[in-house]
């Protein structure tokens, strides 16, 4: 006979789960205590939401459901911010929630909460555990439910009296994400549609990527010359010095990029879905009808159609799509490669950093440093905000597995996505990019760092507001500031505080050094880099927003 908490423990070990991320609870001592003996590793975070995002960074990076464990009432609510994550960025993740007594129910007992009211939402499934005889069953059902078809997030709530009541059963096998297929017809669909075209173009992203899949994308693209732009924040699908490569339709999109898709006769989307970033605010298409040839694959049914009406729709994952159009009898038209070429030499074009920006920080240089000085498999994470724009349009991903960072767009994402990227691989560097704003929004985990001895790379770009807001602010409302100031500490101290390793940066020829001291300490380390106010973006600086919105 083995209690509730053991059997949690026994089931996620049989899914081949090493590492769960949490903030202890009493409502799951039970649990707490099973681990005592596992082999899993908890890694005990300052705050459900940065708790909840390492899980779902890590789900990001391995494609198997990361596990987050929280207490009841507050625990719960503070992990929603992950679970959102999750969401909209179609990672699995499995989310288990200490919960009052049983015999308590709908009493309003302490930090009593409905769970499937609160996350319904959200998440794919939101259950309670009633008893101990059905863990196996229950923990089985919700990795499955997490990887299949879109995968996403699923919660379950665990009774305290559950996890010490005890039975006799056996933990089910693991579990393994179930593939979807497009058929014979659909394919040869697909390739009279390829051979129809004029100005095809493939746009990838979503999240059912291997290593393996990635490599077969790069070798169809090469067969019939198309040009490649990922969506949103899933850059690593594609190398980007490949000659094929288009960019990122993103956030401050390129616009020959956006007029390559409009300009493009069969659109060809890949593993994701055109929601409102790609889609450049629904503008980048017509809707229902997007007045072109869309061919869309994606391992959800449900995504299908929500928004646009495909020419062609097929339920696939990349892996299974990629795998049946191998041996299709379709070959690349003339003027393709040379569409293909020039949609390259656009995102090259695009891609190099400006020259100078105000102030004593050349964030150009540091990119462009970076770049040379590290390993294609170091691992870039960030949060949000305009510091972001750095990394996405200027940093050149080469692997994949070498980015977590949050579609939906949220805050306070790049610390914790560190610190689950680095307890991964432990042997590659992994920098965090953060603003002031988002990095104090869980700065806090970096004492997980420090604990854990994951020695990420902070470098936090500080220029004393929050940046994307007051960018908006100055565009809608110029030169009345609101609510957007921030007066921020020493984030270098901060580091030495924790006890990792402290740098401050305040003039371009000063990062080098501090960088490479950073990375020879061994230590969790921040780089406080203080950029000048003006450098509102990359391209345009605060005045010049100022000044074009009051001359409207």
């Amino acid at each position: 006979m083995k209690t509730g908490g053991q059997l949690i423990v026994e089931a996620l070990e049989a899914q081949g789960v090493r590492r769960v991320f949490g903030v202890p609870g009493e409502s799951y001592l039970a649990v707490l205590d099973a681990l005592h003996d596992s082999p899993i590793e908890m890694v005990v975070a300052r705050h459900e939401g940065g708790a909840a995002m390492m899980a779902e960074a890590q789900a990001k990076l391995t494609g198997r459901p990361g596990v987050c464990l929280v207490t009841r009432g507050p625990g719960a609510t503070n992990a929603a911010s992950g679970i959102h994550v999750a969401q909209q960025d179609e990672t699995p993740l499995v989310v288990l929630v200490g919960q009052i007594e049983r015999g308590m129910r709908g009493r309003d007992a302490f930090q009593e909460v409905e769970y499937g009211k609160l996350f319904g939402g959200m998440c794919k499934w939101v259950a309670e555990i009633d008893s101990a005889d059905r863990v196996p069953e229950m923990i089985s059902r919700a990795f499955h439910t997490a990887m299949a078809g879109r995968p996403g997030p699923v919660v379950l709530a665990l009774p305290e009296d559950t996890l010490t009541e005890t039975a006799d059963v056996a933990a089910s096998a693991r579990a393994e994400p179930v593939d979807s297929a497009p058929t014979p017809a659909q394919i040869a669909s697909f390739g009279a549609l390829l051979a129809k075209a004029e100005r095809p173009m493939l746009v990838v992203g979503g999240s059912r990527w291997t290593a393996e899949s990635v490599a077969a994308l790069q070798g169809f693209a090469e067969t019939l010359s198309l040009p490649v732009a990922v969506t949103f924040r899933r850059q690593m699908l594609f190398d980007h010095c490949h000659p094929l490569y288009a960019g990122d339709i993103g956030l401050g999109i390129n616009p020959k990029l956006a007029a390559l898709v409009r300009d493009s006769d069969l659109l060809i989307l890949l593993g994701d879905r055109f929601s409102e970033v790609p889609s450049q605010a629904y503008e980048l298409l017509d809707i229902p009808d997007p007045g072109k040839a869309v061919v869309h694959i994606h391992p959800g049914a449900e995504e299908i159609g929500r928004v646009y009406r495909p020419t062609l729709g097929m339920v696939a994952t990349p892996a299974a799509f990629l795998e049946a159009v191998a041996g299709l009898n379709v070959t690349a038209k003339p003027g393709w490669a040379a569409r293909a070429e020039a949609a390259h030499a656009a995102y090259e074009a695009w891609s190099t950093p400006p020259d100078a920006i105000p102030g004593d920080v050349q964030m150009g240089r540091l990119m462009a440093w970076l770049d040379e000085r590290l390993e294609h498999d170091a691992i870039f994470t960030n949060g949000a905000g305009n510091y972001a724009t750095w990394i996405h349009r200027f940093h050149r991903f080469r692997r994949f597995g070498t980015q977590a960072a949050p579609v939906c767009g949220s805050m306070g994402y790049g610390l914790p996505a560190a610190i689950a990227a680095k307890l991964q691989h432990r042997t590659r560097d992994v920098l965090c990019f953060a603003g002031d704003g988002c990095f104090q929004m869980t700065g806090v985990e970096f004492g997980t760092a420090v604990q854990e001895g994951a020695a990420v790379i902070v470098l936090v770009v500080d220029n004393g507001m929050y940046g994307t807001i007051r960018m908006h602010q100055e565009r809608e409302y110029p030169g009345r500031v609101s609510g957007t100031r921030l007066q921020n500490p020493d984030f270098a101290a901060f580091a030495r505080a924790y006890g990792g390793h402290g740098e401050t940066v305040e003039t371009t020829d000063q990062f080098v050094p501090a960088f490479e001291r950073a990375r020879a300490s061994g230590l969790p380390a921040i780089i406080h880099i203080k950029l000048d106010p003006e450098a509102l973006t990359p391209t345009r600086t605060l005045s010049e927003i100022r000044a074009a919105a009051m001359g409207k």
